[in-house]
C-alpha cells in the first residue's frame, strides 16, 4: 500500500487573534489493487501550535500586513520549519478581519510563505461549520447519532453550527464576543456598536473613555448570554437578537432536539474556568465566559468537551487527497488546469430539489456560497443518481444550467463533480443548453465535502481521465 507523509500549515487570522499550526499528515492509497487510486488521510499529528497573537491593526479598517508577516515568519522559526519543508497549507481570514480593506492583499502577501496554499476569506456561516468540525462537534454527532450544536465564541462574533449525524443542519452568526469591549487602565478603549445596542437594551451606557465598571459589564455579559439562549431556542427571541445578527450570515433557526452543546473559540476556555482577574485579557471575555457558565446554555444541554477550543479553526490546516476522475467525463482541455476551486456540496434533499427543476432555490444557494467564499467560481458537487431516467436527468441539467448561468460571472465555466457515473450524459445536456456562451466541465467518481477545494489537472490517457486533487481541511 502506497504511503506518504507531508507537512501542512494552517494560518488563521481572526477578528482579534492570529494563530499558526503545523501538522504532519500520513496519506495512503486505500484502494485495492487494480482499482482507481484513492488516497486518504490515515493519521495526523499536530507538531506545533503557536501562542495566540492579537491580530495587528494599523487602523480600525486596515490590518498591519507587515506585522502579520513578521509573526508568521517568527512562528515558522519557532517550529523549526522552513517554507521549503511545507507541502501544503491553508491561510484563512475570518470574522471582522475578512471585512478589512486590505484583507485580499494580506492573503496574497502570505501565500508565498509555502507551496500550494488554499488562500481564502471565510464568511461567518462557513466559519461556523469549520469551527464545528475543528472542535470535534461534527464527528461527535456522527458517532452518537445525535444533534450537536457548536458555539464558536471569538473576539467579535459567535458562530453557531448544528450537526445531525455529522451533517450540518443549521448555521449562523451573531455579533457577540469577548473583544467587543476592550479595557486599559480601568477605562474603555474600544466599545463596539453591537455592545452599545446590547447595553442600551437594559438601560446601560458604555462610553469610550468611561470607567470600566465590572458590575455594569457583568450585566451586559449576562444579556449576551441570554441572547445566545434565544438563539438556541430555550428562550423566546427578541428583536435585539435579529439586530445583532452578523452581516453576511443567514438567519439562524435552531432545530429541535439538540442534545449536546460544545463551545470553541477564545471564550470557550473562560466558560470552563472561573479563575483569574476578570480583566486579565483587557476585554470582557472572562466575564462573558462566566455569564455563559451560569446560564441555561450549560444547564439545559449536555456539555461535550471539545477536542480544540481556541484552535478549532487553525487546526484545519489545508491538506491534499488525490484521486482520478475517469469513467464518464466531459471536459474542455483549453481551460485546464484549474486550481483552488471551492466546493459547494448539495445534500440529498437539496439534490432532489434540483432533480425536480427548482432553479430559483439553487440560484440562491449558489449566490450564498459565492458570497461566503468570496469567490467568483465554484464546483457544484452532488452524489447524483446511479440510474436516472432521461427526463429526470434533463430536468437536472436545465436546473443546473439556469441557476449557474445566472449567478456565475461571464466567462467562468460551469463545473460539476458527481459521485455517480453520469457525468458525461449530464455534461452534454448542459453543454447543449450553454452553446458557445459558457464552457462546461463535468467529472465523476469524486467524493467531496463542503469546505473542500479542488484542482483539475490536464487530461491524461488521450483525454480519458483527469487527475484531481481534493484539498480538504484536515479536521481532527
Amino acid at each position: 500500500m502506497d504511503r506518504n507523509t507531508i507537512t501542512s500549515v494552517g494560518i488563521d487570522i481572526g477578528t482579534s487573534t492570529l494563530q499558526v499550526a503545523f501538522a504532519r499528515l500520513v496519506m495512503e492509497n486505500t484502494a485495492r489493487y487494480f482499482s482507481v487510486p484513492r488516497v486518504a488521510f490515515t493519521d495526523k499529528e499536530l507538531i506545533y501550535k503557536s501562542p495566540v497573537h492579537f491580530t495587528p491593526l494599523l487602523t480600525r479598517t486596515m490590518i498591519d500586513e507587515e506585522a502579520v508577516r513578521r509573526i508568521v515568519r517568527r512562528e515558522y522559526e519557532r517550529a523549526r520549519v522552513t517554507p521549503e519543508n511545507v507541502d501544503t497549507g491553508a491561510v484563512i481570514i475570518t470574522g471582522e478581519s475578512a471585512r478589512k480593506e486590505n484583507a485580499a492583499a494580506l492573503l496574497d502577501s502570505l501565500s508565498d510563505l509555502a507551496g500550494d496554499f488554499v488562500v481564502s476569506t471565510v464568511g461567518p456561516d462557513l466559519e461556523a461549520v469549520i469551527a464545528g468540525k475543528g472542535s470535534g462537534a461534527a464527528r461527535y454527532s456522527q458517532s452518537r447519532g445525535i444533534r450537536v450544536a457548536n458555539m464558536d465564541i471569538g473576539g467579535g462574533t459567535t458562530n453557531i453550527a448544528v450537526f445531525d449525524d455529522g451533517e450540518t443542519v443549521a448555521k449562523g452568526s451573531y455579533d457577540i464576543g469577548g473583544r467587543l469591549v476592550r479595557v486599559e487602565d480601568g477605562r474603555f478603549v474600544h466599545v463596539s456598536e453591537s455592545a452599545v445596542k446590547i447595553a442600551l437594551s437594559k438601560g446601560l451606557r458604555l462610553e469610550l473613555g468611561g470607567r470600566a465598571d465590572s458590575d455594569l459589564l457583568r450585566k451586559v455579559c449576562r444579556t449576551m448570554a441570554g441572547l445566545l439562549e434565544q438563539a438556541l431556542g430555550i428562550a423566546p427571541p427578541s428583536p435585539l437578537l435579529s439586530a445583532i445578527r452578523t452581516h453576511g450570515s443567514t438567519p439562524f433557526c435552531a432545530p429541535s432536539d439538540i442534545r449536546a452543546l460544545c463551545f470553541s473559540g477564545g471564550v470557550a476556555d473562560c466558560v470552563s474556568s472561573a479563575e483569574g482577574d476578570p480583566f486579565r485579557y483587557g476585554d470582557i471575555g472572562p466575564m462573558l465566559g462566566e455569564a455563559i457558565r451560569q446560564s441555561r446554555l450549560c444547564a439545559d444541554f449536555f456539555q461535550y468537551q471539545p477536542e480544540e477550543t481556541i484552535c478549532a479553526t487553525v487546526v484545519g490546516a489545508g491538506a491534499h487527497t488525490t484521486s482520478v476522475s475517469g469513467s464518464t467525463i466531459l471536459h474542455r482541455e483549453d481551460i485546464l488546469p484549474m486550481k483552488n476551486i471551492p466546493v459547494l456540496k448539495l445534500d440529498s434533499l437539496e439534490q432532489e430539489r434540483c432533480y425536480e427543476g427548482d432553479a430559483p432555490y439553487l440560484r440562491e444557494k449558489l449566490r450564498w456560497f459565492l458570497n461566503q467564499s468570496d469567490a467568483s467560481e465554484l464546483i457544484l458537487a452532488l452524489a447524483g443518481d446511479s440510474s436516472p431516467s432521461y427526463n429526470r436527468l434533463r430536468t437536472l441539467a436545465g436546473c443546473v444550467y439556469e441557476a449557474m448561468n445566472a449567478v456565475l460571472p461571464e466567462g467562468v465555466p460551469i463545473l460539476l463533480a458527481l459521485e455517480s457515473d453520469t457525468a458525461l450524459a449530464l455534461g452534454r445536456m448542459i453543454e447543449a443548453l450553454a452553446g458557445a456562451g459558457r464552457s462546461v466541465i463535468c467529472v465523476d467518481a469524486l467524493h467531496t465535502e463542503q469546505g473542500d477545494y479542488v484542482d483539475l489537472g490536464r487530461p491524461m490517457m488521450d483525454g480519458m481521465i483527469i487527475p484531481v486533487v481534493i484539498k480538504t481541511l484536515a479536521f481532527g
